[in-house]
């Protein structure tokens, strides 16, 4: 019978706390989605490849959401059940308070296991297949990203201005700048468009003329007509991962590595994106984002829990229930803001990584001091 009941309340929880999550995350991705716009309107990708950037980002928001999600649905559902006097079974089929949390305590542990391959393994995979869908695409609608007034540069090496532009996508008194430093091209034009021939983008230009530097020397020509090729560019997109899309083991070999630990016996060799000492406090604050913070989700379980052991009876119950709720979005905001405190010393991190570790195990000595006060009561 107490499997059944164990069964049933977790059963209520993780239903909860699973529409909770997807309807929440869902909210938020489709305001990123929607930000992800500027993918099409501005740099003139295709359809396909902004579908697939704002898919791949649905598993950073469900990651972001988890442990206040889980966190409000056990404290919801709990409260739930003691306002029901659902709980009042718990305790006449005689089930201690301590089995229940030894029950939710293993179940946290599964969470927090999954939570961690989540958001070292899960989350930084479907970033950089994100952003190679950004780096091996092309820009398909140039006439998208070129806004009237506005100094274009999505396409690397080039800037374009245009004065006007009509409904039709003509554009009027053109400037455009290729290259930079001492040598470049400038040219202007009175009227242009963009013509697409076969895979080759071109603009066309009427009625301009180019003026060239090279090496301090200055040749200029006009022209009635010419076609300026648009596909020798390539965009302003960034081509390197970021070291939040970097996999985890590289992140970790690389932090040993430029750390001189000799813990691990990895070629000294060995190479990946952003590892560099100047990039090293961002590694290991990614790490600890990946690992570390998943630790506080046992706590944000057992601080839910606390529930149990005041009742609905009580006249400062909603207060307590409150208070609780705000202790555990004070942890999250914690496990959140320790992110600015870390930095590349390792022995000073420590401090940060045994706070979950130190709250799990002053939240369950609470507990059992609890649960000894009562059976000396009784």
């Amino acid at each position: 019978m107490k499997k059944i009941l164990f069964r049933k309340l977790l059963f209520d929880c993780l239903v909860f706390f699973t529409i909770t999550l997807l309807s929440s995350s869902i909210i938020i991705w489709v305001f990123q989605a929607v930000n992800f716009l500027d993918i099409i309107v501005e740099d003139g990708r295709n359809y396909l490849v902004y579908l697939n950037f704002s898919l791949l980002n649905f598993p950073k928001v469900i990651s972001k959401l988890i442990p206040f999600v889980l966190f409000f649905s056990f404290l919801y559902v709990i409260g739930k059940y003691e306002l029901k006097n659902e709980l009042i079974i718990f305790w006449n089929f005689g089930i201690n308070k301590i089995e229940l949390i030894n029950f939710f305590i293993k179940f946290s542990f599964f969470i927090m296991m999954f939570q961690i391959f989540l958001t070292a393994a899960i989350v930084p995979k479907s970033q950089d297949l994100a952003r190679s869908f950004l780096r091996t695409s092309s820009i398909n609608y140039l006439e998208n990203f070129i806004k009237p007034k506005i100094f274009n540069d999505a396409v690397k090496g080039l800037t374009i201005y245009s004065n006007s532009k009509d409904e039709l996508g003509n554009l009027k008194e053109i400037y455009l700048k290729k290259g930079s430093g001492e040598n470049f091209q400038i040219t202007f034009a009175k009227e242009g468009r963009f013509k697409q021939i076969g895979k080759n983008q071109f603009l066309e230009l009427n009625f301009g003329e180019t003026i060239s530097v090279i090496n301090n020397k200055i040749t200029n020509f006009k022209f009635k007509k010419t076609d300026f090729n648009l596909s020798n560019f390539d965009d302003n997109t960034t081509t390197y991962k970021k070291t939040q899309e970097v996999a985890t083991i590289d992140l970790i070999k690389c932090y040993h590595n430029l750390m001189n630990f000799n813990i691990l016996k990895i070629n000294k060799n060995f190479e990946v994106e952003n590892c560099r000492k100047d990039n090293i406090d961002n590694i290991i604050k990614e790490l600890y984002k990946r690992i570390i913070i998943p630790l506080y989700i046992p706590v944000l379980i057992l601080i839910s829990l606390l529930l149990i052991f005041k009742s609905k009876e009580n006249v400062n119950y909603p207060r307590y229930r409150f208070l609780i709720f705000l202790v555990g979005f004070s942890i999250i905001i914690l496990s959140e803001t320790t992110i600015r405190l870390i930095n590349a010393d390792f022995i000073k991190n420590i401090k940060f990584f045994v706070i979950p570790l130190i709250l799990v195990i002053s939240l369950y000595s609470n507990y059992l001091i609890r649960f000894k006060n009562m059976k000396v009561l009784k």
